[in-house]
């Protein structure tokens, strides 16, 4: 079967994005506005860019018909400060509770029952309840489909602070086992860690 994304509707493109790549790890965003309220949002469109310096990206999509940007990018660009914290099984109902479009006035830490607690580098706060947080200034924002239901924002920010709980460290990495990671699928749907395997990567010798 073949679909030309052009004929299709933005909901149907979506649905075919989002059901095939998957898992997606959850960016659990908070930014403050320029007025001062807090505001925390979970992006499921998110990776990592480069080590060094260390950078990661998400897509903020735009609201309604009339493309109108989320709370979390207008932050964004007012301040140029943003904090990643990540999802885990211990958050996941919490984070679920800020995926609601609220208006601009509505503070979702306190909505979720979670905590803010600030951070050395930026002004914005971090989740306490998160394991892990990573402090970040805008690098860049690239507008796409920006006059367009369906357009969105993809945010680079570089890392600029991590915070990590201590017992998920060990010589430098990361046990995922402890943390314990949450993904997106499709729809309303999510995944904890499965099975899990190791593959190793080949070198070339010629």
């Amino acid at each position: 079967m073949k679909i030309d994304p052009k004929k299709q509707s933005v909901r149907e493109n979506y649905k075919l994005m989002t059901g095939s790549i998957l898992p997606r790890p959850i960016a659990f965003v908070s930014t403050r506005a320029k007025s001062g309220e807090l505001n925390l949002a979970p992006f499921s469109y998110f990776t990592a860019i480069s080590s060094m310096p260390p950078t990661i990206c998400f897509a903020a999509g735009r609201k309604g018909k009339e493309g109108i940007k989320k709370d979390t990018l207008t932050n964004i660009e007012e301040t140029g400060e943003f904090v990643v914290n990540v999802v885990t099984e211990d958050i996941v109902e919490q984070m679920n509770l800020t995926a609601t479009d609220f208006p601009p006035e509505i503070n979702e830490f306190k909505l979720a029952g979670l905590t803010p607690i600030d951070c050395d580098v930026v002004s914005v706060p971090r989740v306490k309840e998160s394991p892990i947080n990573m402090e970040c200034k805008l690098y860049q924002v690239i507008h796409i489909g920006l006059e367009s239901s369906g357009g969105s924002a993809l945010i680079i920010g570089e890392i600029l602070l991590f915070h990590i709980t201590d017992h998920l460290l060990a010589e430098g990495k990361i046990n995922t086992e402890f943390l314990k990671p949450v993904g997106r699928l499709a729809g309303q749907e999510y995944t904890t860690l499965g099975r899990r395997f190791t593959l190793e990567r080949k070198p070339y010798k010629p």
